[in-house]
């Protein structure tokens, strides 16, 4: 296929600079971008009467049939072309003749490439979005569902204090809410054109960039045409959001991994998100969420990949830009899978209610519930943690749980307690520490209850927009 840069050589590149050089095995999924672009570019050429009427017409309706037909499997990319550029002007050419020819007037492949790509982007960010709302869903769903459950929240995975299990999947709402906020926010500064800034000086042809940029549902123009084709950093920003979503499925399908193994026995997994051993006929392996987990890595890497690109370039235009797009891509299709399979895995889980009170018995978890009732009865809060402390101690001397202690046990562990340690008593049962905690964004049910309300709200809104 004819170079769109020839003219200049007297003999071509030898092979493995060709195959060095081309893009089109990875930026042929480009082409609907592409096309769009050089749609909105000729229609604006003709408006500023760069172009005819007639030649604009003619350019238009090839593209818009070679479009057509690429969408219905009728037309393929040659695969002998340089990039997605070559390929769809050539394409063109074979269709309307010489006046294709025209198309490339007042732009170059450095505009285009990043005209496409924030057009590709944006409706990644779309889908994305989409994809995480859905999500979010079917957790507020499992929430209330399992207002009641209890476990074991914990630090260094050591128990700590019980929580709600409704409280855990609303802490990953949280997360992912903001996880969407920030591909909203990204898609706002990515969705502005540099169509028009050449290759990187902008153009002498009386060109109307705002025409193009509203013809694309662009919010504007970028002022500067060297930074419309050197800069990526809005394909980082997308990376950096990528990685951050990336980051935290991962931790959520650890604990899901976690969760499923025989010593936790919190969740079951439904079989179609599992797979079975070759040589162990026992085994369930949760492989979607450990593949979630190990995805994560790939994505984490395409940011890295990305700012090491950039990190070096000098402005304006470099051939390093190439490599924008594989890391782009592969984050996509990575969490254009891994969400709705995290959604699947979530979806289908059935958690094990009875096992999770179970772990709470005897864990110590309610400790911090006396340490605060002491100080209710006049211990600063340092002398109030070391009582407990030295309870927990004869505990674990003993063989005995705080939940067991009487009134005689505590009373003669901390004298000071007197009456108070009927309340005592009470304090230390999972169910009333759960309750206690009532504080704006605690565990106790009346304070999920009002974060699930406020989860709701934003969903409802989300879905509104």
């Amino acid at each position: 296929m004819r170079k769109l840069w020839g003219g200049r050589f007297a003999e071509g590149p030898d092979a493995l600079t060709e195959q060095l050089n081309n893009s089109l095995v990875f930026d042929a999924r480009l082409w609907r971008h592409d096309i769009l672009g050089s749609i909105a570019h000729a229609e604006m050429l003709a408006e500023c009467r760069i172009l005819t009427k007639q030649e604009s017409e003619k350019i238009v309706a090839g593209l818009q049939a070679i479009l057509a037909e690429i969408d219905a499997g009728k037309l393929e990319i040659p695969e002998d072309a340089e990039d997605i550029h070559t390929a769809i002007e050539g394409l063109l050419f074979d269709r309307i003749g010489g006046v294709a020819g025209k198309l490339h007037t007042a732009r170059s492949r450095n505009d285009q490439v990043a005209t496409d790509i924030r057009l590709y982007l944006r409706d990644c960010c779309d889908t994305l979005v989409e994809h995480l709302i859905v999500l979010q869903g079917t957790l507020v769903s499992v929430a209330d569902r399992e207002m009641g459950v209890t476990l074991p929240g914990c630090t260094h995975l050591q128990h700590a204090q019980p929580v709600l299990l409704a409280h855990h999947m609303l802490a990953y709402f949280w997360m992912l809410d903001r996880d969407r906020e920030r591909l909203q926010d990204c898609r706002g500064r990515l969705n502005r054109s540099p169509l028009g800034s050449g290759a990187l000086a902008g153009t002498g042809f009386p060109i109307n960039r705002e025409l193009t940029a509203n013809k694309l549902g662009f919010s504007g123009v970028l002022p500067n045409s060297m930074d419309g084709v050197a800069d990526r950093d809005f394909a980082v920003e997308f990376l950096a959001d990528a990685a951050i979503i990336a980051m935290h499925l991962s931790r959520f399908a650890e604990e899901i991994i976690l969760w499923n193994t025989p010593e936790f026995r919190f969740v079951e997994l439904h079989d179609s998100v599992t797979t079975g051993s070759s040589i162990m006929p026992q085994k369930k392996n949760p492989d979607v969420a450990e593949l979630i987990r190990g995805k994560s890595g790939r994505v984490l890497g395409n940011l890295v990949t990305m700012l090491t690109v950039l990190k070096g370039l000098p402005l304006a235009y470099n051939k390093d830009l190439q490599e924008d797009k594989e890391p782009l891509f592969d984050t996509f299709d990575t969490l254009n899978l891994v969400i709705p399979a995290m959604n699947k895995m979530l979806s289908t889980a059935l958690f094990n209610r009875d096992r999770m009170a179970e772990a709470t018995r005897g864990d110590f978890s309610t400790a911090t519930d006396l340490a605060d009732l002491l100080v209710r009865h006049g211990f600063t809060f340092r002398d109030a943690h070391d009582a407990v402390g030295a309870i927990v101690q004869h505990c674990i001397a003993t063989g005995t749980v705080l939940e067991s202690l009487d009134e005689d046990a505590l009373i003669s562990a901390v004298p000071q307690l007197g009456s108070g340690a009927v309340a005592a008593i009470e304090v230390l049962k999972v169910t009333n520490s759960v309750a206690s905690r009532t504080s704006q964004g605690g565990t106790a049910p009346t304070a999920v209850t009002q974060q699930l309300a406020l989860a709701r709200q934003r969903l409802e809104a989300q879905n509104r927009s």
